[in-house]
């Protein structure tokens, strides 16, 4: 299973790739978030497509930024054909880098207990 990773700048994307790839899942990071080509996401025709996000003022929280809430703007009209075609979209504000990682091991593995809640977490089948 493939799996293909978006999300903002600084919302952990690298970190959760590594921790996926860690546990046996062949997942990979999509520079989307950058780029004006709409499906860029779907280059390699991922089996999976997850996407994290993160608000401005949790990333300044985990490391120090230069850039402001209009980056943000852009990545997230960037970003919003992944978010629509995406399996899974957690927002991690909240949530620890381990905890975003065993909410995905748990969506891919059948463990369908993310569906919906109040979390920041939506499903779509």
């Amino acid at each position: 299973m493939l799996v293909a990773i978006v999300g903002v700048c600084a919302s952990g994307k690298t970190t959760l790739v590594k921790g996926l790839r860690d546990a046996g899942i062949d997942a990979y990071n999509v520079a989307q978030e950058h780029s004006c080509i709409k499906k860029f996401w779907n280059r390699k025709k991922p089996d999976l497509l997850i996407m994290i996000d993160v608000t401005l003022s949790a990333i300044k929280k985990r490391r120090f930024v230069t850039w402001d809430e209009d980056r943000l703007v852009v990545q997230h009209e960037r970003l919003r054909d992944a978010r629509e075609n995406a399996n899974l979209y957690i927002q991690t504000d909240e949530l620890s880098r381990e905890e975003v990682l065993q909410t995905i091991l748990n969506f891919i593995r059948g463990k369908n207990n993310v569906k919906d809640n109040d979390t920041g977490f939506k499903e779509r089948s």
